[in-house]
C-alpha cells in the first residue's frame, strides 16, 4: 500500500471555530491510510496535539499582522517552493486565501481550494480594504471553491459563485444525543442547580460573535426569570471588555466564563437554551451541534436560514429590538419541549458528518490523482 494522499490545509491556528471544527470532524472520519491531514498554521491551537497523534504535519509562519505584508508574502512564496510535492492546498481563510492561493500557484501547487467559511470580513475600514484587495487574487488562483453556505460563496466568489460545492458543517451525530445522564453531571460540575435557566453560548470573544447585545438582553432578562444562568465558551481579544460589561451590570454570580473547550458535544446537554444573536455567519457548525443535541435555539436574521434543519428548534430574530429576545426566551422557557431530535434530521440535511467525509476523501483522491473510476457528477468541477 502506497503512502496517503496529503493535503495541505491552510488555517490563522488549529483553536476550536466553525473552519477548524469541520476540518477536524472531517480529519478523523477520512480514512488516514489513504489521506492525511497536514497544516500550514500561524499560532500554536489547542488541536495542534491531536493532529500530530493522527500523523499530521504542523508548519508555522508568521501572520500578516506580525511581519507586514510584504514579509508575509515572502514567507509564503518561501514556503510553497520548499513544499512544492503538495498536490492539493485547502485554504480557510476567507478572504487571505487569495495570498495563499497566489502562492501556491506560483509554486505549480495544482490543485487549490478556496474554502469560505463566512459572510463578512472582520476590522475597521483599512483591514476591510485591504482583505477586499488580497481577497480579489482568490478568483485568478483558486481551482476549486468550497463553502458552508451560499451566502458564503456569494461574498468570497462573486461571479464564480455559481461553481462553487457547498460543504456542510457536518458532526458526529451520535456524540450530541441528549442524555439526562450527562446533562446532570455536567450541571453538577458548573455548579447548575437543577432549577436554574441555563442559557448558553459558544463562540469566539471577538465583535462578530455580538456578547455585549446578549449581555444587555440577559440584565434585562433577569429581572422577570431571576433564576436565570448564562453560560460561555470561548475566548478572544474582547474577553476584557466582556468581563468589564459583566461587573458594570452586576452580573458575576450569573455569568460563567468557561474559556475555549473540548467537551461541547457535552457542554450543550447542560443548556436549556442555545442564544447566538451574531452579526453575521458563514453557518455557524455549534448551531448544528446545538440542534444536534436538541436545544431550542434563538438566532439572529442575520445568519443563513440554511442553518436551520427543520426540526422546529430555531427562531430568527431582529437585533433591531432587545425585547422581541427577551419574549422569545421567556416563551421558549415555558414550553419545556423535549430534548430528543432523530438523526435522520441531521441525515436529510447532510449535516452527517460520516458522509461529509466520504464525499471529501473521494474528491480529494479524485482531485490528487489516486482515484482512476468514474467520478462523473461527484462534484462540479472534477
Amino acid at each position: 500500500m502506497g503512502n496517503p494522499l496529503r493535503v495541505l490545509h491552510a488555517v490563522v491556528n488549529m483553536n476550536r471555530g466553525g473552519a477548524e471544527t469541520l476540518i477536524m470532524n472531517l480529519y478523523r472520519n477520512v480514512d488516514r491510510s489513504k489521506i492525511q491531514f497536514d497544516f500550514l498554521t500561524c499560532k500554536e491551537g489547542i488541536f495542534d496535539k491531536e493532529i500530530l497523534e493522527m500523523g499530521g504535519r504542523i508548519h508555522r509562519i508568521p501572520y500578516v499582522t506580525e511581519i507586514g505584508h510584504t514579509a508575509y508574502v515572502k514567507k509564503l512564496n518561501h514556503f510553497f517552493q520548499k513544499h512544492s510535492t503538495y498536490q492539493i492546498i485547502h485554504s480557510h481563510m476567507d478572504k487571505m486565501s487569495g495570498l495563499v492561493l497566489q502562492a501556491a500557484k506560483k509554486a505549480a501547487i495544482p490543485v487549490r481550494i478556496a474554502h469560505s467559511h463566512n459572510t463578512q470580513s472582520e476590522g475597521g475600514l483599512a483591514q476591510k480594504l485591504y482583505k477586499w484587495y488580497v481577497g480579489n487574487k482568490i478568483n485568478l488562483s483558486a481551482t476549486h471553491l468550497y463553502a458552508c453556505s451560499d451566502a458564503a460563496a456569494k461574498w468570497l466568489f462573486n461571479e464564480r459563485s455559481k461553481e462553487t460545492y457547498v460543504l456542510k458543517n457536518g458532526i458526529e451525530c451520535e456524540k450530541y444525543q441528549f442524555s439526562l445522564d450527562v446533562r446532570s453531571r455536567v450541571r453538577n460540575e458548573l455548579r447548575l442547580g437543577s432549577e436554574s435557566l441555563v442559557i448558553g453560548h459558544i463562540g469566539r470573544f471577538n465583535h462578530q460573535k455580538n456578547h455585549l447585545f446578549l449581555l444587555e438582553v440577559f440584565m434585562d432578562l433577569l429581572k422577570v426569570v431571576p433564576h436565570a444562568i448564562l453560560v460561555l465558551a470561548g475566548d478572544g481579544k474582547l474577553r476584557t471588555k466582556i468581563e468589564e460589561k459583566i461587573k458594570e451590570y452586576e452580573l458575576e454570580d450569573h455569568v460563567k466564563l468557561l474559556g475555549v473547550r473540548e467537551d461541547i458535544h457535552m457542554l450543550l446537554q447542560a443548556f436549556d437554551l442555545f442564544v447566538f444573536p451574531s452579526l453575521h455567519e458563514g453557518l455557524p457548525v455549534t448551531l448544528i451541534e446545538a440542534q444536534g443535541s436538541g436545544l431550542p435555539c434563538i438566532i439572529s436574521n442575520s445568519i443563513t436560514k440554511e442553518a436551520d434543519m427543520g426540526a422546529g428548534l430555531v427562531q430568527y430574530l431582529s437585533l433591531d429590538d432587545k425585547s422581541v429576545w427577551i419574549e422569545a426566551i421567556y416563551n421558549t422557557v415555558l414550553k419545556k419541549s423535549p430534548r430528543e431530535i432523530a438523526e435522520s434530521a441531521l441525515d436529510q440535511n447532510g449535516y452527517n458528518i460520516r458522509k461529509t467525509a466520504e464525499f471529501t476523501q473521494i474528491s480529494y483522491l479524485a482531485l490528487g490523482g489516486r482515484l482512476f473510476e468514474d467520478v462523473n457528477g461527484l462534484h462540479p468541477n472534477l
